[in-house]
């Protein structure tokens, strides 16, 4: 098994620093969509221009939103051909209609 590259004590803090900030981030985004303050349109917008929104799993996107639980989420996924592990910078543009149009 290969070794985790050797990193002195202020690149390994940077990138703990980095990785608390989007967790954080990814945190926030998915609140605020459970909460109705952001729209699932406006959330693919974003993703396109930010790198944290869009490495987060479409699954838990969907899993966040008002009404929808974790069996409508992945039935949801299975019937319009998206993968679990898909992320949202990962989708199509037939994959972000059929998103769309199935939670409008």
């Amino acid at each position: 098994m290969p070794k985790p590259p050797q990193l002195t004590p202020e690149q390994r803090q940077a990138a703990l620093d980095k990785a608390a900030e989007a967790r954080r981030v990814r945190s926030d985004v998915k609140n605020r969509l459970k909460m109705g303050s952001i729209t699932l349109p406006e959330l693919l917008d974003r993703a396109d221009a930010d790198e944290i929104v869009a490495k987060i799993k479409v699954l838990a996107v969907l899993e966040s939103l008002p009404g929808v639980g974790k069996v409508t989420a992945r039935r949801t996924l299975e019937e319009l051909g998206i993968a679990e592990s898909r992320r949202l910078s990962g989708l199509g543009p037939q994959q972000r209609r059929s998103l769309l149009a199935a939670f409008s």
